[in-house]
């Protein structure tokens, strides 16, 4: 087995938790059950990934029919493992979403061999040394890893792109790698094997595969009818305790805030989002004779707001009284318009004047 291969499978075992290394050794597939049980998982996991190596390029002659069999691990079974690994902690990832397009509204029928040659057929002739592994998994979906290289130069196994492609549908997931100046080779490559014609990036990202995939296939709870106000049932008030008066308006409050935060948020979960980032292009306005601005140019700054679960962070603050409800557009509108990239300008731009604060 060749060293790079070698070293690549050593350190990809390396990062998966020690008591997870069996179960992905098995969804690997590649050494077989009397292979597994010869290693010791109780130990260090440099010496599990030692003997791992070992096994994978152990030269073992396999008997099938009148054939042998050479038991050596290359780099596409090395990549398939890491494939693994990364569909499984997918949000170690920042996941960048493209949506397809066709020149009509035709529907293909989607070949698998012909989307992989297609594929293939793009990056191979340009870059001659590249790595190109699929994987199909049960949603639909295909998983594809480019490890990169150049004429000159063999692929780099430690940086490579993950693409996840559904087919019928025209989104892709892509995770880059640091070489940009691959992303257009990379795309170019998906609306050929895909029989699209242009591709775009949808400013939607995420370290949550799934939770861009529920926004864009729509597949979270999401409420757009209007709530009519219904009437408070009554309760067991105190006079003693407090005024009724006051009790039935606090009460009113919180179903008028309830009823927004329905409309917009729905009764489900939110899909998980860590960040919205809006680049503020606006024009500075003030009194003319402060002279604070002579010259008419667009204010510009950048508001980022991070959180482990933004859209959850958004539909609590109204309820816990610590916003008025309803919440901005530009804060509710993220999953609905399937973005969390924003430029806001003035009113011939992207939203109207009135989505601006003052």
């Amino acid at each position: 087995m060749d060293e790079t291969v070698a070293e690549y499978i050593r350190r990809t075992v390396l990062k998966i938790p020690k008591d997870e290394i069996k179960t992905m050794l098995q969804k690997w597939g590649f050494l077989s059950e009397a292979q597994l049980q010869t290693l010791n998982f109780h130990q260090i996991k440099d010496n599990i990934s030692q003997e791992v190596v070992q096994l994978c390029g152990s030269n073992l002659l396999l008997q099938k029919g009148e054939h042998m069999l050479e038991n050596s691990a290359d780099i596409k079974q090395a990549a398939v493992l890491d494939i693994i690994y990364n569909h499984i902690y997918q949000n170690k990832r920042m996941w960048s979403v493209y949506q397809m397009k066709k020149s009509g509204e035709e529907l293909d029928y989607f070949d698998i061999t012909d989307f992989k040659k297609k594929f293939k057929g793009i990056l191979r002739p340009a870059l001659k040394n590249v790595t190109i592994t699929f994987k199909e998994y049960e949603d639909n979906a295909i998983w594809i890893r480019v490890a990169w290289g150049t004429p000159y130069k063999k692929p780099n196994q430690y940086k490579p792109s993950y693409v996840v492609y559904h087919s019928q549908t025209p989104y892709v997931f892509i995770s880059a790698s640091v070489l940009k100046s691959n992303l257009p080779l990379l795309c170019q490559a998906l609306i050929v094997a895909s029989n699209y014609h242009d591709i775009r990036e949808m400013e939607l990202r995420s370290h949550s595969l799934n939770s861009l995939k529920d926004i864009v296939f729509k597949r979270y709870s999401q409420n757009f009818q209007t709530y009519s106000p219904k009437p408070l049932q009554g309760g067991n008030v105190e006079p003693e305790s407090a005024d009724i008066r006051i009790v039935q308006e606090n009460r009113s409050e919180k179903e008028r805030i309830r009823r927004l935060n329905q409309d917009v948020f729905g009764d489900g979960p939110q899909p998980k989002l860590e960040f919205a980032q809006y680049r503020l292009e606006t024009m500075f306005k003030s009194d003319p004779k402060m002279g604070v601005l002579d010259k008419k140019e667009p204010f510009r700054c950048l508001v980022k707001f991070s959180s482990p679960h933004l859209l959850e962070s958004l539909k609590s603050l109204a309820p816990l009284g610590m916003a008025d409800a309803p919440l901005s557009p530009l804060l509710t509108c993220i999953p609905h318009k399937a973005r969390n990239y924003f430029k806001i300008r003035e009113k011939k731009g992207l939203f109207p004047e009135s989505f601006v604060s003052p």
